[in-house]
């Protein structure tokens, strides 16, 4: 006879609830979704910023909050701004879109201790959604935030890693929406928790490519346009 459920599965049954609900978030987003990567040399582990409730939001809550909204942008990129240049150095949207499918295809086979496949970037508007959401699936996998995972910049744990995810696709997601014309308003609690990240985590990464020097922004820069000019990018107000 099988043994009780120890009470502690409660927790493990919210975990994959809510992987399912990101996931379907993410795919509900027009075929198109959600997160991302980091990069560079030696990465202290920051301690998360807390909410406004005073507990650290967890990167699956993250997650869970970035998908639909870059699941709105990338849904709202018609196929003739694929070119149009973007506030990211040497990329357009098109660029910026392969390099978080091949990011992604990378992160997610690194979450799973598997070898990388050659990612897919025939149709970035179309392969975007489901590689996200396969990214978004290996990371809400149990055990994927214990595992240790070789970073471009270094070894880190899958917790600390996840975190870059949702940094890298929240400020990708307002490169594009800039480059395209799109409103961009993600929830405060997660630019304000990804900004506390980031702040920590940052700086031993600038190398000019990866994460320039940070710039001031506008006095009337929105919180998100204040998070990217943090990570080097010139905020603009609209």
């Amino acid at each position: 006879m099988a043994a009780p459920q120890p009470e502690e599965d409660d927790q493990g049954m919210d975990d994959r609830d809510r992987s399912l609900a990101v996931t379907r978030l993410i795919e509900a987003g027009r075929d198109r979704e959600a997160a991302e990567q980091g990069a560079h040399p030696t990465v202290p582990t920051p301690t998360p910023r807390p909410t406004q409730n005073g507990e650290p939001m967890d990167p699956l809550t993250q997650l869970g909050l970035l998908g639909p909204l870059l699941g709105e942008v990338v849904g709202g990129i018609d196929p003739d701004q694929l070119e149009a240049p973007t506030p990211c150095a040497d990329f357009t949207v098109r660029g910026v879109l392969e390099h978080m499918i091949g990011g992604a295809t990378a992160f997610a086979a690194a979450f799973r201790g598997e070898d990388a496949p050659e990612a897919a970037l025939d149709d970035p508007l179309g392969r975007f959604g489901p590689v996200l959401a396969d990214l978004a699936e290996a990371i809400s996998a149990p055990g994927a935030l214990d595992r240790t995972i070789a970073a471009p910049f270094g070894e880190v744990s899958g917790d600390t890693f996840a975190r870059f995810v949702v940094l890298d696709g929240l400020v990708h997601g307002w490169d594009m929406a800039t480059a395209t014309g799109q409103a961009y308003d993600p929830p405060r609690e997660l630019v304000e928790a990804v900004d506390g990240f980031a702040r920590q985590a940052l700086d031993p990464l600038r190398d000019g490519r990866t994460f320039a020097d940070a710039v001031e922004p506008e006095p009337t820069a929105s919180p998100i346009e204040r998070l990217a000019a943090y990570t080097g990018r010139t905020a603009v107000t609209r």
